[in-house]
């Protein structure tokens, strides 16, 4: 079977960059905005607003029960954010499946869970968090610091709800994963190369 990482990470955490230099050290495949790409292409929708269901909380997806029935919504949101997810869901198992890779986000830890990948959490404290995301920002980009903290808290937020609708589990417990690892204060690329043997 293939070696599988998900990794799944707070905003800011420098998640992201973790499963790239750790998909770079173990020379193996990296996932990430590819997957959105492909998602396009197999549902006909643009790449932002897959992009934008992916990233935000799930808008009227909820089942109306009318006695024993459940009736859904007839809601053009809610049926491209199921084909979206489907197409996600095939997307990431046949990804999976050609070879050894890091997937980062897009509930793989869940989709894969029969796969028995090594599931990752990266979070760190919010103090760390805003710095990172402020070196971040382009030149045409301006927050403070108190518009960053909120800006970072919705995300996260958002995250969290689109998880726990397509899962059932809670978003960051540390008991649906089997390393949570906490960056705060941390060089990424510094760090990376000692997470990296416990994967060869």
């Amino acid at each position: 079977m293939n070696k599988i990482i998900t990794v799944s990470r707070e905003f800011g955490s420098g998640g992201r960059e973790f499963g790239r230099r750790l998909a770079d050290v173990l020379g193996i495949e990296y996932y990430d905005k590819e997957i959105v790409t492909e998602i396009s292409k197999h549902t006909s929708l643009s790449e932002n607003y897959v992009k934008q269901i992916i990233d935000h909380k799930p808008h009227n997806l909820y089942p109306i029960t009318i006695g024993r029935s459940i009736l859904y919504v007839e809601n053009p949101d809610f049926q491209h954010a199921q084909s979206i997810y489907t197409a996600q869901r095939e997307i990431i198992r046949d990804l999976a499946g050609k070879s050894d890779c890091v997937i980062v986000g897009r509930c793989a830890d869940y989709i894969l869970q029969d796969m028995n990948p090594v599931r990752i959490f990266v979070y760190a404290d919010m103090g760390s968090r805003i710095r990172r995301c402020m070196e971040r920002l382009s030149e045409d980009e301006h927050f403070t610091e108190k518009e960053m903290t909120q800006r970072i808290k919705s995300i996260d937020r958002d995250r969290s709800k689109y998880y726990e609708y397509y899962t059932g589990l809670k978003w960051g417990n540390r008991l649906n994963y089997d390393l949570c690892i906490n960056t705060t204060n941390m060089v990424i690329k510094d760090v990376v190369p000692t997470f990296a043997k416990l994967f060869e």
